[in-house]
């Protein structure tokens, strides 16, 4: 009988540290590999697993995949001197497809890229044998290093002993499930899987585009097409990894990092393991994704307070930014464009009655309004954004482009906090005004150059039914230019 404990020593190499999860007969480990100094994720397994020889078979070939969206496998072997067998393979952090959909479906091409690179590394995986059959979301990964990881290929069949009479049709149909899932929020499928389950009509799993507003239809097409196996707008049904790759070939890549994680990874542990606690605030450290297959105080001192305040993020900025340069970054930056409401005053939140997408000056004037509610749900992991354009000036085809919220009456706008994305570029104006009209808007506050979190403060009060978060000149994005708001939020001066 196998005596792994904590602190055992496998291979004269890989120090077993922290037990993670067990079942089965096997189980999961953090360790450290002690001749490269770095982190791993090791599965020991007991004599009496049934399926050690053909673990071990899959770990072998799945080290021979470089697709770098799949785990490396370091180390493997069926036995050890005191009988232990044993898989090692790369320990990974960040968040699971699961983790981003906890507050709701990401943005649709966002999503549709996670799975289409996830779809192209097993089509790789594929060419040496292997297959996946466990294709659930927390086995999609986007790493804290902006990639994706594809984890549990060959190895969650061979841990949990799955098979499928056509293999690569089932791993399709997985790989459906999951474009599903990230346009919806809903899994369909038989278990959850940390999800809701997916709506039905007359017992069939609804599409995507009737569970969520604003999916593209080629996505809901192609998502059928998969999940279902059957031919939607004139194609046929996408029946292996290779051709759900192909479909998805020309959503745009890289993936965008969202810039405001909206809550923390959680430990990603074995497909058995479906039920987690409650997740923990956003102020708990971030976990590890283990990787391995499967006011008070006077006037006064409310003034030194802004002020200290104000001097620290000033200083934090400067010193991100200069790091940002020296490596070829840019960090996120907040940006405070004017001093807060005087301290004889507080702030209350105003949420919008309804946003929309302003483009008075543009041919149809509108500009994806089916997303500008995202920018005023409380959810920072969703989004509103421009059209695409060829150039930071909005292609030269108008002088502005923008967010417009409907407060329902008139209003006090002491400031407004806007989230944008983390590129730089942005040229954007706060404009205040009680007709939605762009004539009846004044431009109170500005901000240039800017990225991160923004807080346009007007110089002198401003007052007005409307607001509107104005582009004049749009971020690069994907070999495009584009403006992104991921949440805006109003403040209004109460009388202390």
């Amino acid at each position: 009988m196998s005596t792994v404990e904590p602190g055992t020593l496998l291979a004269d190499r890989f120090r077993l540290e922290d037990r993670v999860s067990e079942s089965g007969g096997a189980t999961l480990w953090k360790a450290v590999d002690e001749v490269l100094a770095r982190s791993v994720a090791v599965y020991t397994f007991s004599p009496e697993f049934p399926r050690i020889k053909e673990v071990v078979t899959a770990a072998r070939l799945a080290s021979r995949v470089s697709d770098p969206r799949l785990i490396q496998v370091f180390d493997a072997s069926d036995e050890t001197e005191d009988g232990t067998a044993y898989v090692v393979s790369e320990w990974v952090t960040g968040d699971s497809l699961l983790d981003l959909l906890q507050s709701g479906p990401i943005e649709p091409e966002r999503g549709a890229a996670l799975v289409g690179e996830a779809a192209e590394a097993l089509a790789h995986a594929y060419e040496v044998g292997l297959t996946h059959l466990n294709l659930t979301p927390d086995r999609l990964i986007w790493t804290t290093g902006n990639t994706v990881k594809l984890i549990g290929v060959g190895l969650d069949a061979a841990i949990y002993g799955l098979s499928a009479d056509d293999p690569a049709a089932e791993d399709a149909k997985g790989l459906g499930r999951l474009l599903y899932a990230a346009l919806t929020g809903h899994w369909p499928g038989e278990e959850d899987h940390g999800l809701p389950a997916a709506p039905t009509d007359d017992g069939k799993v609804c599409t995507p585009r009737q569970v969520t507003a604003g999916v593209p239809g080629y996505l809901d097409a192609i998502t059928c097409r998969a999940l279902f196996a059957e031919p939607r707008k004139g194609e046929p049904p996408l029946t292996t990894p290779a051709q759900v790759a192909e479909a998805l070939a020309d959503v745009p890549r890289p993936l965008p990092a969202p810039p405001v994680p909206s809550t923390p990874p959680a430990v990603n542990l074995t497909p058995d393991e479906r039920s987690r606690p409650a997740r923990p605030p956003l102020a708990t450290p971030r976990q590890p994704v283990i990787v391995p297959p499967p006011r008070t105080g006077g006037a006064l001192s409310r003034v030194l307070l802004s002020v200290i305040v104000l001097l620290v993020m000033v200083a934090v900025g400067v010193g991100a930014w200069t790091v940002g340069k020296n490596l070829g970054n840019t960090p996120t930056v907040v940006q405070t464009i004017i001093q807060s409401a005087s301290p004889s005053q507080k702030l209350t939140v105003v949420k919008p009655v309804s946003a929309t997408g302003f483009d008075p000056l543009g041919d149809d004037k509108t500009e994806n309004p089916e997303y500008a509610g995202l920018a005023i749900d409380g959810k920072p992991s969703t989004e509103w954004h421009t059209q695409s354009y060829t150039s930071a000036d909005l292609g030269r085809l108008k002088e502005g482009v923008g967010l417009l919220l409907d407060m329902g009456k008139p209003i006090r706008i002491a400031d407004v906090t806007v989230l944008l994305s983390n590129s730089p570029g942005a040229d954007v104006e706060l404009k205040v005004g009680d007709a939605a009209q762009l004539s009846s808007l004044k431009t109170v506050a500005k901000a240039r150059n800017a990225s991160g979190t923004v807080k346009l403060t007007p110089e002198k009060e401003a007052t007005g039914q409307y607001v509107v978060i104005w582009f004049t000149r749009v971020p690069l994005h994907e070999g495009k230019y584009r403006g992104t708001i991921y949440e805006v939020t109003v403040h209004s001066p109460e009388s202390a």
